[in-house]
């Protein structure tokens, strides 16, 4: 099965080939590093990574890059507040960045380019710009013409005269047009600033993403991706100063957006307060969890956080290393990703669908008598947690890691385990799991309201 990808820019599902099958290319946003990140800003990184680890099984190879912002109005807030130089804050919270997402499983880029590290490059690409006519200096401001570009709003499907009826009033006097966007802007004494044609000053948000996925992926990528709520204006910007600036070619083949995390019936945002830190999260619960839980919706859909979404998942994952734990005695061989798997991600990406063949490989393993049949499916169970960054510890690490997690958890899981395991007449099982709660002194009771557990000791 080829690989099929759906793509924001033709709204359609398109069948992906690279430019260059010895090298794809992919383009992640990555983090603005002035505080921790909250869990919907780790969505990206979690569901791009596995089509990052895809790629490389199908092509062989992958140029990926994932960029740090190091250069922004909240990080110089940040730094004054606390009378630190900016690098100060942004190498902290870039560190405490990079430990979240290990912690999640996600494996770091090929690429990590900072805007700091890109003042030469983003100089440049913004005189190419001004030369062919696309941006024009005012104020000591660069800023882009919109309306150089015929094709700006492809992206978002946004028409410019609704967008200029709707801008806002107070709109910078230097602009020639309300949707023009800063690609420059003027530093003074107090603010981190670098010589330029213009001046002393810093680049805007948009235009260091369009000279960083230049400098290492070429002026053509196959694959630029990111959370939805970047769409406009971020991406149309990139387009737009990306395609001005190399005489017309296309800047990225394929727009990848995932949907935004909602809590409380909400969009969880900083700016509404309504967040959960990963730097919390995963200090509170098993980052395992966490990963399957921002695995558990199809990426382009909203995905509804909450406790109980976090509970649900590592009760999963209790059953699911239950199974490896009672075929331990197994040699599965070496590992291989079933194809049913692999057939499920290369189908844009479809996480619930791997999730559940998953689950469906856990529970004939766990029928299994013949032990062909328990080699069999122990390689399939352990090849899918590899898709998915799943189930690659061991299971009595799982189970250390999940009683200092809560307890309470791990044991309704096994109960709730044991009950299933009778409905299925698995009875084997079922038995083996009460004395397993025996030996570590929980008693099970049957009540009119299901079965009931207590510790003994």
């Amino acid at each position: 099965m080829s690989l099929h990808l759906y793509n924001s820019l033709s709204r359609q599902v398109e069948a992906f080939v690279p430019l260059d099958p010895a090298r794809p290319t992919m383009y992640v946003c990555g983090p603005t590093v002035y505080n921790y990140v909250h869990i919907g800003n780790a969505r990206g990184p979690v569901v791009f990574g596995v089509l990052a680890d895809l790629l490389r099984r199908r092509y062989g190879a992958l140029a990926y890059a994932r960029n740090i912002t190091d250069v922004d109005d909240k990080i110089n807030a940040a730094a004054a507040e606390q009378g630190v130089p900016i690098a100060a804050i942004t190498d902290r919270f870039a560190a405490a960045y990079r430990e979240d997402m290990a912690a999640l499983g996600v494996r770091a880029p090929d690429l990590e380019p900072t805007a700091t590290g890109h003042i030469g490059q983003i100089v440049e690409m913004i005189e190419r710009l001004i030369d062919s006519g696309h941006a024009y200096e005012a104020a000591n401001h660069v800023l882009f013409s919109i309306g150089s570009y015929a094709d700006y709003g492809k992206l978002s499907r946004r028409d410019i005269d609704d967008m200029r009826a709707g801008a806002r009033v107070e709109v910078a006097p230097y602009k020639r047009d309300p949707g023009d966007f800063v690609l420059w802007k003027p530093s003074t004494g107090d603010l981190p600033g670098w010589d330029s044609p213009w001046g002393s000053g810093r680049p805007g948000w948009h235009i260091e993403c369009s000279a960083m996925a230049a400098a290492h992926l070429g002026e053509t990528i196959d694959i630029h991706a990111g959370g939805v709520d970047l769409q406009f204006p971020h991406h149309e910007n990139e387009i737009a100063q990306s395609e001005c600036a190399h005489g017309g070619k296309v800047f990225a083949r394929w727009w990848l957006h995932n949907g935004m995390l909602n809590f409380d019936g909400g969009k969880m945002s900083k700016s509404v307060g309504n967040i959960q830190k990963v730097h919390d999260l995963v200090a509170e619960h098993s980052p395992e969890a966490l990963r399957y839980a921002l695995l558990s919706a199809h990426y382009r859909q909203p995905l509804e956080w909450s406790d109980g979404l976090i509970e649900q998942s590592k009760r999963t994952l209790e059953r699911l290393y239950g199974t490896l734990r009672d075929l331990a005695g197994v040699d599965a061989g070496a590992i291989a990703i079933p194809d049913s798997v692999e057939a499920a991600l290369e189908d844009d990406l479809n996480t619930p669908r791997a999730l559940a063949e998953l689950a469906r490989i856990a529970g004939e393993a766990r029928k299994a008598t013949d032990p062909a049949e328990q080699a069999r499916l122990k390689n399939e169970l352990l090849g899918a947690g590899l898709a998915l960054g799943l189930l690659q510890q061991d299971p009595a690490a799982w189970f250390a890691g999940a009683s200092e997690d809560g307890d309470d958890a791990r044991i309704q899981a096994l109960v709730d385990e044991r009950n299933q395991a009778k409905k299925d007449r698995d009875f084997a099982r079922a038995d083996a799991i009460r004395q397993q709660l025996a030996d570590e002194g929980i008693l099970l009771e049957d009540t009119p309201a299901g079965v009931r557990w207590k510790r003994s000791r």
